[in-house]
């Protein structure tokens, strides 16, 4: 490539790398900025890896500048981009087919072994949306009925309800399948008198054996009178395995030996459980398994649609068998992908391990909901990017700057905005050459606010400036105060003109700074991966003393954060995104 088409490359790269760093928080990001390259020289898509070097580099340049230098260089040498194209409108949900309002019927289905993440939020959220869409009817349902692997934790049933609220998911009905074992066993009793279950006393190395030759057990052959009488001599005394010859036995629903799936051959309904550890249920032995209370839940409680991830594919064959028995409509089912955001550990077992060793379900460095919430992700940015996301079924990984990004959409005009310095550094102000005592700085909490803040500064007054900002600059604009010249070696700030336009004209970089005398103490936790954070000490203006808990803000050229805790001398944040 010869140097000429190099440096034009270079360009076209830096004005689309400004453009993209600008728009999402001062990071640009290669993939967009090198299609964007591409489009608008489509004659070197043969030399993209060249190409690529080039945006490589440039991106790499941009993303060393602070969001401000990045802002005003788009501004002076690429003004048209700032024209950005309107934000495409958010896109509902496709339609349901056949679906009248009133008729729709959904549920939720969370087991409260743990925690909320993002990937359940993608069900819940869609089929809220729906209802809200056909005023139909959502209904929780607690799958509970895994006392011995997916054993309940009693506060995961509240957390559950609270972050369905926090999303906005208006919950219309609520059962719990733990407290409805005698239905189960009702509709167990009707599908042996049916001949459509037996009491199964094979080992399971006997039945595996069985099955991989496409055999029966001998209780299947068995007639529905001997299968109730095996049935209720279960049901009676369910820890007593003498009565079956020293074996367990359990309740399996018949399907075709012949299926070229093993484990949908005859799967068990029920099942005993020696040492039941539920937090709700006491001396109960006997337990429907997922599929059995599943099916006989989604006929009675009348769900018309069901929307879960991919993985459950073969679950829903299995159910489907229990609705053919009984001569039931089976539902509606939609197939979702799996939802990954990257970056996060979005495993169960992984985040079940991390509280285990101490972690809070709100660790902002967990995918959890109340984790997300307390980083300062807000429901509707999820709910936004659900929506999205829409009911695909191929699997989605969503990176956290696309989060970010949304985030940073709905909060930009409605967060406050407000002065931190990090490793801050003390200047005495020079008011010497205005011939006046004090000027004051009238700042908007928002752009294009009517409510604003005054910070009086006096001759001698001290303020900090963050160490690299000192280092790094001559001569700088104090936001909203004055442009000034820095004299490391009388750690002074000299005020030479309050005149914005001549800092614009001379391309002064703009700063934050606090007035040492107000100053707050504030803590910033940012998240550094999946599994760790730094601390970054610093100083926060005065208007900081009136933050709230929970409170979201801009930290001007730092970031999004929100208030985790307010201390005697300060507070404490977590950094959300830029």
């Amino acid at each position: 490539m010869s140097e000429e088409i190099s440096e034009e490359i270079e360009l076209i790269a830096y004005k689309y790398a400004l453009q993209n760093a600008v728009r999402y928080g001062g990071k640009a990001s290669e993939g967009p900025v090198m299609s964007k390259v591409l489009g608008e020289r489509q004659d070197l898509r043969q030399r993209a890896k060249e190409v690529a070097t080039i945006v490589r580099k440039v991106v790499e340049k941009v993303n060393s500048m602070s969001l401000e230098e990045q802002r005003k260089e788009l501004e002076t040498k690429f003004p048209e981009l700032l024209e950005e194209k309107k934000v495409e409108e958010r896109k509902g949900l496709p339609p349901l087919q056949g679906v009248k309002e009133g008729s729709l019927v959904v549920r939720f289905a969370p087991n409260p072994d743990g925690p909320l993440h993002l990937g359940n939020a993608r069900a819940a959220i869609i089929n809220d949306e729906y209802v809200k869409m056909y005023k139909g009817k959502f209904i929780l349902r607690f799958d509970d009925t895994d006392p011995k692997v997916k054993v309940p934790i009693r506060e995961a049933y509240d957390w559950i309800r609270e972050d369905l609220k926090w999303l906005g998911v208006n919950v219309h009905e609520e059962i719990r399948a733990s407290s409805r074992l005698e239905t189960y066993y009702e509709y167990a009793r009707k599908l042996i008198e049916l001949g459509g279950a037996y009491v199964d006393t094979c080992t399971e190395e006997e039945f595996r054996e069985a099955r991989a030759k496409r055999m029966p057990c001998p209780n299947r052959l068995k007639s529905p009178e001997e299968n109730l009488e095996l049935f209720d001599r279960m049901m009676a005394s369910p820890l007593d395995f003498s009565q079956f010859g020293g074996r367990k036995p359990v309740v399996r629903i018949k399907t075709d030996l012949n299926s070229p799936d093993p484990s949908l051959i005859d799967w068990v309904i029920l099942r005993i459980v020696e040492d039941p550890k539920h937090p709700l249920v006491k001396d109960i032995y006997v337990w429907p398994t997922y599929n059995f209370a599943s099916a006989i839940d989604d006929r009675l409680t009348g769900t018309t649609h069901i929307f879960r991830g991919k993985e459950h594919e073969q679950n829903t064959e299995k159910q489907r068998w229990v609705f053919n028995y009984f001569g039931w409509n089976f539902p509606q089912v939609y197939s979702l992908g799996r939802l990954k955001l990257e970056g996060f550990m979005m495993s169960k077992s992984k985040i079940k391990l991390m509280l285990e060793k101490g972690s809070e379900r709100d660790d902002p460095r967990l995918p959890t909901l109340a984790g997300l919430r307390r980083r300062g992700i807000l429901p509707e940015t999820i709910r936004e990017l659900i929506v999205q996301i829409g009911i695909k079924t191929n699997d989605v990984t969503v990176s956290f700057m696309n989060l970010a990004a949304i985030n940073r959409k709905i909060l930009d005009p409605i967060a406050k905005r407000l002065m931190f310095v990090a490793k801050p550094v003390k200047l005495k102000i020079n008011l010497e050459r205005f011939g006046v005592d004090e000027i004051t700085a009238r700042i908007p909490f928002r752009p294009n606010s009517r409510e604003y803040r005054e910070i009086s500064v006096r001759q001698g007054d001290e303020v900090y400036l963050e160490k690299d900002d000192v280092e790094k600059f001559r001569k700088l604009r104090l936001a909203e105060l004055c442009n000034a010249e820095i004299d490391v070696s009388k750690n002074e700030a000299v005020c030479i003109s309050t005149d914005v336009n001549e800092a614009k004209r001379e391309s002064l970089p703009i700063v934050q700074w606090v007035k040492a005398s107000e100053s707050v103490k504030v803590k910033l936790y940012k998240i550094i991966g999946s599994e760790d954070y730094e601390v970054i000490e610093g100083l926060g203006e005065r208007a900081m003393r009136e933050l709230k808990r929970d409170e979201l803000v801009q930290l001007i050229r730092v970031g999004f954060a929100r208030v985790d805790d307010l201390t005697s001398d300060g507070l404490v944040m977590i950094y959300s995104h830029e």
